[in-house]
């Protein structure tokens, strides 16, 4: 049977949960993750958001998912950073819909990579909370994985934390993640959002107008 640990502390220590961890692999849903963060009203610093996540653990890989403009120079540059950063950046370009807005959905990547390298990692820490991707959760726990969905209580469908072995709330650890009030980036890296014109600063934090 499956654990989800819905309040901040857990029952196992520290030292048990990295442990059990064994190597980890980082799927983290852009999009998603830049929508919570405004929730939150918070700024994400992605270098401290690796640490977090990684917990100190061995890691395989930390990919991150986002639909892209690629005549933005601006996002471009931000996602060389992340490339140059810990991330592997997997990139879709975005389609206008109907209203004018632009999206680029990449469950299907997120889906096709957990599983592709399920027998590479032993804990997958997955940054969404889209129950598209349950169905792919449960599948790579069949095969022995451990899979811990991080994402804001509000925006998490429960079919998704349901079949996770542990649920944190970016509620939770947000003091972990945010920047500080002199960094910032100056690009957004998700799908159907405008992006930013202010100069570029040296440590690539983003920086949220809203």
């Amino acid at each position: 049977m499956m654990l989800n640990n819905f309040e901040t502390d857990s029952i196992f220590t520290p030292e048990q949960v990295l442990e059990n961890r064994g190597r980890v692999a980082i799927f983290i849903d852009g999009s998603n993750l830049f929508y919570a963060a405004l929730q939150l009203g918070i700024e994400i610093d992605y270098t401290k958001l690796l640490y977090r996540l990684t917990g100190g653990s061995r890691l395989l890989r930390s990919f991150f998912y986002t639909g892209v403009d690629r005549t933005n120079e601006k996002q471009q540059g931000f996602l060389l950073w992340m490339r140059r950063n810990g991330y592997r950046v997997i990139a879709k370009d975005l389609v206008q819909l109907p209203d004018g807005s632009k999206k680029a959905n990449l469950d299907v990547e997120i889906a096709v990579d957990m599983m592709a390298l399920v027998d590479s990692y032993d804990t997958a820490v997955l940054v969404s909370g889209d129950g598209d991707l349950a169905y792919a959760v449960n599948s790579v726990s069949y095969r022995g994985v451990r899979v811990e969905v991080v994402s804001l209580r509000s925006m998490t469908s429960d079919s998704l934390i349901n079949v996770s072995d542990r649920y944190i709330d970016l509620e939770a650890i947000k003091e972990d993640i945010q920047k500080t009030p002199r960094q910032s980036y100056p690009y957004r890296p998700l799908s159907g959002i405008g992006f930013l014109e202010d100069p570029r600063t040296s440590d690539g934090h983003l920086e949220i107008q809203e």
